[in-house]
């Protein structure tokens, strides 16, 4: 069974990292001292789960934990630092502190480190996430010992309810629009001024007509999607928000 250190103070370790193509050493004070740190740590970058849910989710909620009180977001992997790097670049995770524990030094002192070398992989972190309050640990969420890389609670949804159970997190919002639509600067102005941000895909750029068509169902812009469900133009995103 991997222990809980639950109320223990994290491992003392220095971090090899880069930045800017430089590098950078960074200590566990650097990152815990005097903060509130939600940290969550995972077998290998750019892997499956990693890349599709694991990592995205903390990311997308970052604005979430802050509001609740979380200075910063950790993700920890047994890789080298370049990888760490390229692989937050193409997350596009700017809002995590991303940390490669080259040597699996801080996962051992955890008693989180595995052998995967039936993968290829070698020593990796076993999956899991933790709070921890300057350098103290609050709760940790261990995925269970099971065959393979089970996902099941170290999710940010999971840590989101612990930390506070009333917490939403904020509405996930994609606007399909075109260069020099006025419509389309209606909705984006209506979209800021609710403190609801969105992800633009241009049409021509980024999408086409016949697949905006295909997505929406319709040919013009805007198209405004909220949590999964399609809104329509300005005039619906209008009457939308203001039963919101």
């Amino acid at each position: 069974m991997f222990p809980n250190r639950e109320g223990q103070r994290v491992p003392n370790v220095t971090f090899r990292t880069r930045q800017n193509n430089q590098w950078v050493d960074v200590t566990t004070d650097d990152l815990f001292a005097g903060k509130t740190v939600v940290v969550f740590s995972l077998p290998g970058a750019f892997t499956p789960t990693c890349s599709s849910t694991h990592v995205p989710g903390y990311n997308q909620s970052a604005k979430t934990f802050k509001e609740n009180g979380v200075d910063s977001i950790v993700c920890l992997s047994v890789n080298d630092a370049f990888v760490m790097e390229a692989w937050a670049k193409d997350q596009e995770a700017a809002n995590i502190t991303m940390i490669a524990d080259g040597n699996g030094e801080f996962t051992d002192k955890m008693g989180l480190l595995v052998d995967k070398s039936d993968l290829g992989f070698g020593q990796r972190s076993w999956r899991y996430s933790m709070l921890v309050k300057d350098g103290i640990i609050q709760k940790m969420f261990i995925e269970p010992e099971e065959p393979g890389d089970p996902f099941k609670v170290s999710d940010a949804e999971t840590m989101l309810r612990y930390i506070n159970p009333e917490a939403k997190n904020q509405s996930l919002v994609s606007l399909f629009a075109k260069v020099g639509c006025p419509f389309c600067a209606s909705a984006k102005a209506m979209l800021s001024e609710r403190g609801l941000e969105y992800e633009e895909i241009v049409l021509g750029k980024d999408i086409t007509t016949r697949s905006l068509k295909a997505v929406t169902g319709q040919t013009t812009v805007p198209q405004v999607f909220i949590d999964g469900q399609l809104i329509g133009g300005s005039e619906k995103l209008a009457s939308y928000l203001e039963v919101r």
